[in-house]
């Protein structure tokens, strides 16, 4: 019998356990909910001006995401240097400028370092730049056999060949079709990425990244309301930026920051905490960027604390499973942007990061964009697919799975055309 009560006692668990993590991919089964209005504040008062909001809405969100979801930045670095390591006149068959700047930051005695691969329209004078993290890096996103193999840590990867956690020649192009470096070119833009596992490796060991410059002796972890992952690589994003304001051959009052998946979740906070950049691509993106979280569709809070516990700030785990106690939800993360364009982007088969979710955050983060006299979504059914809005907030919905394509570039340059280059 005692055998038996045990064996029950385990099943109990694993089947609570199990569904903890059931995943819903049914609008049926969407929780009802209120979305948090952008225009009340937590005490309850009406925001209806730009100026209201600058002064009192935006600060208070800004604070609660920094101290409950994304974690605060513990201080600052003593120390941040530029050395440009290789520059070629004449890359990518003599169409582009090619630049590898190694930034170092440097706190507490301890740096780190990491390498920005810069490719830039030949002939321009100050161009506006894409900027983007990487998964596998920098030499993984061109056949360029110029470009440098990083020695950091690495996820391994059997499609890349990357075993070991040790990035080789053999990834050297293979991620190439997620960035359309001749097309940005073509049109008169450049592109600057970034290994994202320099910042901080992407694995549950907070001592080996950024975060370990700022710890104090004997500290092994962030404190509860200081930064994950997500916010190490926001913070990188603008120590890039900082290079690119005393290189005399980019506009970095241009700079769009762009990022895919969990990169997409750590552009739109690099977004909101630095207002030097002059947009944001968000490309499916999903829990944690620009899905609603009280929706509970897809990946959830729980879900994503649970197999990232190293993204966010200890205090967001208060949230797992527990969305209906959120005073914020991600629309007002995308609202912190404003007026400054923002670019929202899903993919239909892409349900684990939610498109609906998505859309429905850039459309209720619209009204604060009101205010400057933006124009965002206003209408609030999702667009088919293939027919992108490509307002001050645009979106779109593609066909295919969670990725980067060719569509994509050419909606995200089309649009920063028009949003950036053009002054419209």
């Amino acid at each position: 019998m005692k055998t038996l009560f045990h064996f029950t006692i385990l099943l109990f668990v694993c089947s609570m356990s199990f569904a903890q993590f059931e995943t819903n991919y049914e609008e049926r089964n969407v929780p009802k909910f209120s979305v948090p209005d952008p225009l009340t504040t937590f005490a309850g008062e009406k925001i209806s001006t730009s100026e209201d909001w600058i002064a009192q809405r935006r600060p208070e969100l800004l604070k609660f995401f920094e101290n409950k979801v994304y974690g605060k930045v513990p201080g600052n670095l003593d120390e941040v240097t530029f050395k440009l390591l290789e520059e070629n006149k004449n890359a990518l068959n003599g169409k582009a400028r090619r630049k590898q700047v190694e930034v170092t930051l440097t706190k507490n005695e301890k740096s780190i370092r990491f390498t920005i691969l810069i490719y830039l329209p030949k002939n321009s004078t100050l161009a506006p730049i894409f900027l983007g993290y990487n998964f596998f890096g920098n030499h993984s996103i061109t056949t360029d056999t110029n470009v440098f193999i990083s020695e950091a840590w690495a996820m391994n990867s059997e499609a890349l060949s990357i075993s070991e956690h040790r990035l080789t020649e053999v990834s050297r192009g293979l991620r190439a079709h997620r960035w359309a470096i001749e097309k940005i070119i073509d049109r008169g833009f450049g592109l600057a990425t970034i290994y994202y596992g320099e910042i901080d490796p992407d694995k549950n060991d907070l001592m080996d990244g950024l975060q370990n410059l700022f710890y104090e002796k004997g500290q092994e972890r962030p404190e509860r309301n200081e930064w994950g992952s997500l916010a190490a690589w926001a913070f990188g994003y603008s120590r890039a930026l900082d290079y690119f304001e005393q290189d005399n051959n980019i506009d970095a009052s241009k700079v769009l920051v762009f990022g895919h998946s969990r990169l997409g979740k750590a552009a739109l906070w690099a977004g909101a905490t630095d207002k030097r950049f002059a947009g944001v691509i968000s490309n499916n993106s999903g829990c944690g960027g620009a899905a609603l979280s009280k929706r509970r569709f897809g990946e959830t809070i729980n879900v994503i604390n649970t197999s990232f516990p190293h993204w966010f700030s200890y205090n967001f785990k208060n949230y797992n499973n527990n969305e209906e106690a959120l005073p914020v939800d991600q629309h007002q993360l995308l609202a912190l942007i404003a007026p400054r364009p923002l670019y929202v982007a899903s993919a239909k088969e892409d349900e684990w990061a939610d498109p609906k979710g998505e859309f429905l955050s850039a459309y209720h983060a619209s009204q604060i964009y009101g205010l400057f006299g933006k124009k965002g979504i206003s209408n609030i059914e999702m667009p088919e697919v293939h027919k992108p809005i490509h307002n001050t907030i645009a979106y779109h919905i593609r066909e295919g799975k969670h990725d980067v394509t060719d569509y994509d570039w050419e909606q995200y340059v089309t649009w920063a055309s028009e949003f950036l280059k053009l002054n419209r």
